[in-house]
């Protein structure tokens, strides 16, 4: 019990940081990627994807508190698996810049 609020806090607490800017290097690839490679993503929006993602599995993660069957830990781990495939399909596509 008390290490889904301390993980809670921990997501919430990187989620806040990576969505005020200072937290870029959190971003798994972004952090070691060529100056290249980073120039080729609009950094607000992956910000924004990485950070949201975060913030709200911080409280999905609470949610947990109060039931910690094996099937509500099955619905958490799904829907957590279905929202980062969400994400990673949007920071290739919608956070990438365009070539014009």
């Amino acid at each position: 019990m008390i290490v889904l609020i301390i993980l809670a806090a921990i997501f919430l607490i990187m989620g806040i940081i990576v969505l005020i800017g200072k937290g870029d290097n959190l971003i798994a690839g972004y952090n070691t990627a060529s100056k290249e490679e980073r120039s080729q993503y609009n950094v607000k929006r992956l910000r924004g994807l990485i950070g949201g993602l975060l913030i709200v599995l911080a409280p999905m993660m609470l949610l947990l508190l109060g039931d910690e069957s094996f099937a509500a830990t099955g619905a958490f781990v799904g829907l957590t698996l279905v929202l980062t495939i969400v994400v990673v399909i949007l920071a290739n596509t919608w956070a990438k810049k365009r070539d014009k």
